[in-house]
């Protein structure tokens, strides 16, 4: 093999494939990057077995070949050599890099050790995905998934496909959030479980205006291609909660309020709420709620934010903190809707200006 590259390309496309390899398994391939050498294009491929991603760039080859080399002692030269072009060439099992100012070896192993690596993903049969839009969904879902590996299904988003449209839900048990957007769908309905640190790459790959995404049902994997860039994943498997279950039906106490003063006050109670397992407590009034915070052992602080309030206010309720400030967090609007039924349901909250976004929260049981 021998071929060159822009530094600045190489550099990119190492930089990806790097966050996928494994050099905690006895497989001491999983921990290499593979290179691949064909007509006029260089293959930079990386798997840990659950997701892979295969980068093309463009290159002048002089002749096809591939090996593969360690992933992180290479993307830490490539990265940190001038902008100009980069020649790489395999003899036997190792791969020499060099530039006008600097050359390597590194010892490689032979690819044929490399696990397949999916590099393309066909239009037909494929959903087409709008950037933007899909984006800003997983953003204000994903934050719910769960972190806990003890319940691998509730670490995924899961997607539905209807006609014309993707909902995407996740929850760890705790919280809940729903996004609907639009899409074009000409397959037959599905859904499946994908997980949250596979989804959370696809912000940092994205360039063009859509996305593709194919169904391998077969291999129980899902592909993600833009750009010269395909991220393909494992569909997790288990079942997913009926989530629609959990959507109370009848609203309690409505309350608008001001999202940015909310917050505020959040933030202000968190000081104390830290000492005392994250709990803030919420009390309605006519025109008003006061969000309030209290430490056994540093004091006490309550914060009045003006709402617009309808229904029963006789009502006090108790949340994680974190999880309202992050429900902010994902907010587009300047004000938010919540509604309260009780201190033992969940608390709904949304976007005044967003019909599609639905977020649950489950109250905190408190003694007094």
């Amino acid at each position: 093999m021998k071929a060159s590259v822009l530094q600045e390309n190489f550099s990119k496309s190492l930089s990806l494939a790097s966050r996928f390899i494994n050099t905690r398994t006895q497989l001491p391939v999983l921990g290499n990057i593979l290179l691949v050498a064909k007509k006029t294009r260089l293959l930079v491929s990386s798997t840990n077995l659950e997701v892979s991603v295969a980068c093309s760039i463009g290159a002048s080859v002089e002749k096809e070949g591939e090996i593969t080399v360690p992933g992180r002692t290479i993307t830490d030269l490539v990265i940190n050599l001038p902008a100009e072009k980069i020649t790489l060439e395999v003899e036997k099992e190792q791969l020499k890099i060099h530039t006008p100012t600097f050359e390597s070896t590194l010892s490689g192993m032979n690819a044929s050790d490399f696990p397949p690596v999916p590099n393309s993903v066909s239009k037909d049969g494929a959903i087409v995905l709008p950037k933007e839009s899909f984006l800003n969904a997983l953003s204000q879902v994903i934050f719910a998934a769960s972190i806990d590996e003890t319940r691998p299904i509730l670490t995924g988003v899961l997607f539905v496909f209807q006609k014309d449209q993707l909902i995407l839900v996740a929850t760890d048990g705790f919280r809940l959030s729903q996004k609907k957007i639009q899409i074009r769908l000409k397959a037959k309905e599905e859904r499946m479980v994908l997980p949250k640190s596979v989804l959370g790459e696809l912000s940092r790959i994205v360039e063009d205006e859509e996305i593709l995404l194919s169904v391998n049902k077969k291999e129980n994997q899902v592909l993600f291609g833009t750009h010269g860039v395909v991220l393909s994943s494992r569909v997790l498997e288990g079942e997913f909660p009926d989530y629609e279950k959990i959507i109370p039906k009848a609203g309690g106490t409505k309350i608008l309020t001001d999202k940015e003063e909310f917050l505020r006050a959040v933030k202000l109670s968190s000081v104390f709420a830290r000492e005392a397992a994250n709990i803030v407590k919420i009390n309605l009034g006519k025109d008003f709620l006061d969000v309030s915070a209290e430490s056994s052992t540093s004091g006490s602080q309550k914060t009045r934010v003006d709402a617009r309030v309808e229904g029963e206010t006789k009502l006090e309720i108790a949340f994680n903190y974190r999880f309202l400030e992050e429900f902010l967090h994902a907010v587009k609007a300047e004000e938010i809707n919540m509604e309260l039924s009780g201190p033992s349901s969940p608390g709904v909250f949304k976007d005044p200006t967003d019909p599609a976004f639905l977020h649950l929260i489950m109250p905190v049981r408190v003694q007094g």
